[in-house]
């Protein structure tokens, strides 16, 4: 196949004429949709009940989390007013991500995954109240912070490597992108309203309320779970232990096209996402916003994220997302490199609108790409990687930044990092071509797994 023909018939999710044959293992038709607007628009994946339980349950909890982690760095700041403590912050609650997740990926692909989710939201739940009460009783110290950030991290190892293994089992592979992008969009409208209430809050009654409020928040999303009745998915192999963790990082490091999108996912989390630590430095020393600025701030990467995943759940082939990916990290990377050097709060403000967007199409895009290629007896594994890359390589980019900010000032630790994340995006763009064969190898094969599911179901 020519190279041109692999750019322009990567990855299309046309229905086939059995509609429903990409059910997970058996499931019932979903629900006839409300109108043809919806089955045709962003909310395809809407019209499975057990999705309409999660995405609400979800978005009520994700309010309460960006709550909390605005007022988390603003008191942490407040108590310590070090940028190498904020980094720190961010290195605890996101290390355990890298190092558990192997972990969480495996017990995704033999455990049932709701079950793995009820339980690590009611932890959650519970870290939550702990950080409230010491906080609102005056007893906090940046220990507790530090240490509660941690165990938080540890818990959503599991829980991430469980929640993307099981959007499949609630919509099949059919409507798996736009499940995937209506989930970013949902974290990203949270993303939005989440700090615009804390930004008032922290100034008004403390910090204390919004970790007691992420607490109660969380009550949503496990009511949601258990009223939920996902069919049973398809589990690992016979291995277990290391040699079962093993599988997921072999699959990933032979596979050429996953293998890039992950090393990408790392550069820029590396030098690029890490740039969120350092935005208590900017709204307050650089910009003079205080609290509030803070939180518009945060609110507006929400914005233009949210703006990328609905362009993303408005797609109804993915044919040229893997062109998109890229680009967009080199968009991220210049976004940064100019917000770097503003010194006017609403340019500034104005300049995290791209950021979001270009962050969101890169980390969405990656993990539909993936999602879409993977076999399903090793989802829970290779996701548990990518998040590992996505999510893991941030707390050590934050750390750096924290001592890169506290040497350099965190314009120029920000202005670093955008140029890295441009360089790498152009190498990546360089070598589309292997990227397009190892793909669409991959996606015959789970076509084929599908009708042959289909065919013995």
């Amino acid at each position: 196949m020519a190279p041109r023909d692999a750019g322009s018939a990567l990855v299309s999710d046309r229905p086939s004429s059995h509609p429903r044959a990409h059910e997970p293992n058996g499931a019932p038709p979903a629900a006839p949709p409300p109108g043809p607007s919806l089955r045709a628009g962003i909310g395809r994946a809407l019209r499975h009940r057990n999705f309409q339980l999660f995405f609400g349950g979800q978005l009520v909890s994700l309010i309460g989390t960006w709550m909390q982690n605005v007022a988390q760095a603003w008191l942490i700041y407040r108590l310590t007013g070090s940028s190498l403590l904020l980094g720190a912050v961010g290195f605890c609650g996101q290390i355990p991500v890298l190092l558990l997740s192997p972990f969480g990926g495996a017990l995704a692909d033999r455990l049932p995954r709701r079950r793995i989710l009820a339980a690590t939201q009611s932890a959650a739940m519970v870290l939550a109240f702990v950080l409230a009460a010491l906080t609102l009783g005056d007893w906090v110290q940046p220990v507790h912070i530090l240490v509660l950030a941690s165990v938080l991290g540890a818990v959503n190892a599991f829980d991430i490597a469980a929640r993307q293994a099981f959007v499949v089992e609630m919509v099949g592979r059919e409507d798996l992108a736009n499940a995937i992008a209506l989930n970013s969009s949902m974290l990203n409208g949270a993303r939005i309203v989440g700090p615009a209430i804390a930004g008032v809050l922290v100034g008004v009654i403390g910090e204390g309320w919004c970790f007691f409020a992420n607490g109660v928040s969380f009550l949503a999303v496990v009511a949601g779970l258990w009223a939920m009745r996902p069919s049973p998915a398809r589990r690992g192999g016979s291995e277990k232990g290391v040699r079962a963790m093993l599988e997921g990082f072999r699959f990933a490091a032979h596979t050429r096209s996953i293998r890039a999108l992950l090393l990408l996912l790392g550069l820029s989390g590396l030098t690029a996402m890490s740039h969120a630590v350092l935005l208590p430095i900017f709204a307050d020393h650089i910009l003079h916003g205080g609290s509030r600025g803070l939180g518009l701030l945060m609110g507006s990467t929400g914005v233009g994220a949210l703006l990328g995943a609905l362009v993303l759940a408005a797609r109804r082939e993915l044919s040229g997302l893997e062109r998109w990916i890229p680009s967009a990290a080199a968009g991220l990377g210049v976004s940064l490199f100019c917000f770097a050097w503003s010194r006017s709060y609403w340019l500034s403000v104005a300049l995290l609108l791209p950021v979001g967007f270009c962050t969101m199409v890169h980390v969405a895009g990656s993990s539909t790409l993936i999602q879409m290629i993977v076999p399903d007896s090793l989802r829970g594994r290779v996701m548990s990687v990518y998040t590992m890359t996505a999510m893991g390589m941030t707390p050590i980019g934050a750390l750096l930044a924290g001592v890169l900010a506290g040497r350099l000032g965190a314009p120029v630790t920000v202005a670093i990092g955008g140029v890295i994340l441009i360089v790498g995006s152009t190498v990546f763009a360089s070598r589309l071509e292997g990227f397009h064969a190892s793909a669409l190898a991959l996606l015959a094969e789970r076509r084929a797994e599908a009708g042959d599911a289909s065919r013995h179901g």
